[in-house]
């Protein structure tokens, strides 16, 4: 009787199961889960009270949670099944018994695990899912989902929100972090992030999902980081009052081939139009108007009148066909204002004098009359400009640096703008059918970027002022440091890049009479 007894648990120590691992991605496999060996699981109803029933799940430390870093193992440096030590905060590989995951939670005493791929728990090295409604909200903080109902309140909600630490955020305007030199790039993810049918569309990750890229092109990857970068900037739930850039801030280096570096600052606008480009390709879009959400929110059109000017000395007359007055149609994503040259003497307390210039003197290089000079190394051309079609969401680019072979100028002319009510209608082409086309021409100031300090890369800085339209408030936003602002003070700054944005009769300003609440995120 004790002989079969023995016979009897002998078998069962030697008898083993597959080991049921979380799905990997296609192509990522964990060579060491592989081959692990496992003693005689639990049965079912004793697997699932154990899952539903952890015992270490008052390890968890939210406070030490960070899910904007790339998913790298912090062992091996490897981007294959990743867990998150959820006490901690660390990044190790695998769960098996010879894995980084496994062997840390034996160390150190951390069983609490999540994968970065498949949102499951688990607890090691028991090496059993965890199912508890009690972790829903650390899948939502590392994965952000919105529905169209929660977007849709997006713009009308005056809530302010706490993080765990106590901290009040108001979502859709959070800092930053700056890894080293990436604040150029910084405040145009921020200012684009207030765009409300841009930042709508990378909401929703169905919006982009279905989208199948040539063979080869990493454009895509672009697209899929900045959605998930939107979506942590909104996230009402969010841990902390901050979100760090660095998986987006990759990508843009990688596809961009080093073009646009963390380690050296570079310029905002040459950053915004690779990236709105980079968008737009990468999301399918073509030459063809409308192609892409890029094109529907930020292009529009201008006309330009150019004229061949004849050489001074040549005996070339005028009336020939090739100089003759030649008109051409050409699609925009922002318009280049140019300031006027700053002044080269001082005054009499020998201090610089700091020139200001209205943004509707600016703007006049639009209204089809004023005419600009275009010097080649051979030929000189005359150029004049008119609108013919205005986005519902305008960019202007003040052009404030001059660069030479020996060194980068900045021009400190100050720009006074209002924040409100600007009407383009005089700057667009006087055509029945280009006046019949926009009924609407009046647009407010939603973002301000602005450079602060000398003109050379690295010794400036920049920052962003944000209208909120749940609030109707304003904010200056330079990296990690949010403070509320005064509409009187955004045009004291040396603006650089603005958006504007098209009011319709739809719209209704009735954020003056909200008040503000706060909700505390648990």
């Amino acid at each position: 009787m004790t002989t079969t007894v023995v016979k009897a648990e002998i078998k069962t120590e030697i008898k083993t199961e597959p080991l049921d691992h979380a799905t990997p991605v296609k192509g990522e496999v964990d060579e060491e889960d592989e081959y692990i060996v496992q003693p005689k699981r639990p049965r079912r109803n004793q697997d699932m009270s154990m899952a539903r029933n952890c015992p270490f799940l008052d390890t968890i430390n939210r406070s030490v949670l960070d899910f904007d870093f790339e998913r790298l193992c912090s062992v091996s440096l490897s981007n294959i099944n990743v867990y998150a030590c959820l006490v901690c905060g660390k990044y190790f590989q695998g769960r098996g018994q010879h894995s980084h995951a496994y062997t840390h939670s034996v160390q150190v005493a951390h069983h609490v695990f999540i994968n970065l791929h498949t949102l499951k728990f688990y607890c090691l090295p028991d090496n059993y899912e965890i199912i508890d409604p009690s972790l829903e909200d650390i899948k939502y903080v590392l994965k952000p989902t919105f529905t169209i109902a929660q977007i849709a309140a997006l713009d009308i909600s005056p809530r302010v929100y706490l993080a765990l630490d106590g901290t009040k955020y108001v979502p859709g305007i959070i800092g930053l972090n700056v890894i080293k030199a990436n604040d150029y790039m910084n405040v145009i993810l921020q200012a684009l992030a207030q765009v409300s049918p841009f930042r709508d569309f990378f909401l929703r990750e169905e919006n982009y999902a279905g989208v199948k890229p040539p063979p080869g092109d990493q454009n895509i990857i672009v697209v899929q980081r900045l959605g998930e970068l939107c979506r942590k900037l909104w996230n009402q739930h969010s841990f902390k009052a901050h979100v760090s850039p660095h998986e987006m801030l990759q990508a843009v280096s990688s596809v961009s081939k080093k073009r646009f570096k963390i380690t050296r600052q570079g310029d905002p606008v040459e950053f915004l139009s690779w990236l709105l480009n980079t968008l737009h390709i990468g999301l399918g879009g073509t030459k063809k108007s409308g192609s892409s959400v890029v094109h529907d929110v930020f292009q529009g059109a201008i006309r330009i009148y150019t004229k061949r000017i004849p050489a001074e000395d040549g005996d070339v007359t005028v009336d020939t066909s090739l100089y003759k007055e030649e008109v051409t149609e050409s699609p925009f994503l922002y318009v280049t204002l140019d300031l006027p040259p700053p002044p080269l003497y001082q005054d009499e307390l020998e201090k610089n004098i700091i020139p200001q210039v209205a943004l509707f003197d600016l703007l006049k290089k639009f209204d089809g009359m004023t005419e600009k000079d275009y010097k080649t190394h051979r030929e000189l051309f005359i150029k004049r400009f008119e609108i013919t079609k205005l986005p519902p969401y305008l960019i202007l680019f003040i052009k404030r640096f001059t660069k030479n072979n020996f060194y980068i100028e900045k021009n400190p002319t100050i720009v006074n703008f209002p924040i409100q009510d600007i009407d383009m209608a005089e700057f667009l082409s006087s055509d029945t059918a280009v006046q019949d086309a926009h009924p609407h021409t009046t647009y407010d100031l939603l973002a301000n970027i602005c450079h602060d300090g000398p003109a050379e890369a690295g010794k400036g800085t920049y920052r962003v002022h944000l209208r909120h339209k749940g609030t109707n408030q304003w904010f200056e936003l330079q990296d990690l440091h949010v403070t509320e602002l005064l509409p009187q003070m955004i045009t004291l700054a040396e603006a650089y890049v603005q958006i504007w944005e098209l009011k319709r009769d739809s719209d209704v300003d009735g954020a003056n009479n909200m008040s503000t609440t706060t909700e505390h995120d648990s």
